[in-house]
């Protein structure tokens, strides 16, 4: 019996990442973690294999302007530990939004939907997140992805 219809496994040579910018402003974050995350993994493409870091390189600007729906914005609250004995810490979303460090909101969301684990920390260096609209990677010559488009097609 011929093997023809064999499967094509890509190796990490071959593997091919282009480069993305997303703008985030007015897209709910939960919609645009995932489309991120599957980007990031590479689950877009016909040559997706699982054990292999295939994703693209995702740049994301204006995530200061990230879409909540509901009453999110004041009432979700991410917690962390300092460490130290009674170090838990609460952080509301809209303090943090409105802080110095607003494109962790956005990091957070995406880190949390891709695997855990040596292959999931790589992916997740492929993605640059900037609260502005301005960005260092121009000489990467990225591509527009339109997020609200894939959004709005999902969802219907």
């Amino acid at each position: 019996m011929p093997l023809t219809h064999m499967t094509q496994s890509v190796r990490k040579e071959d593997a091919q990442n282009d480069w993305y910018v997303v703008d985030a402003t007015g897209v709910p974050l939960g919609r645009l973690s995932s489309v991120i995350a599957s980007r990031l993994r590479g689950k877009h493409k016909p040559s997706f294999t699982s054990h292999i870091d295939n994703g693209d390189n995702i740049v994301v600007i204006n995530a200061e302007k990230v879409g909540l729906t509901g009453r999110k914005l004041v009432q979700h609250n991410f917690f962390y530990h300092t460490g130290y004995p009674g170090g838990i810490r609460e952080v509301r979303t809209e303090d943090e939004l409105a802080g110095k460090h607003p494109e962790r909101v956005v990091e957070r969301g995406v880190k949390r939907m891709i695997p855990r684990g040596p292959l999931g920390r790589k992916m997740f260096k492929k993605l640059h997140v900037y609260a502005g609209t301005e960005h260092p990677h121009t000489a990467q010559n990225p591509q527009t992805l339109d997020v609200q488009k894939i959004v709005a097609k999902e969802s219907k």
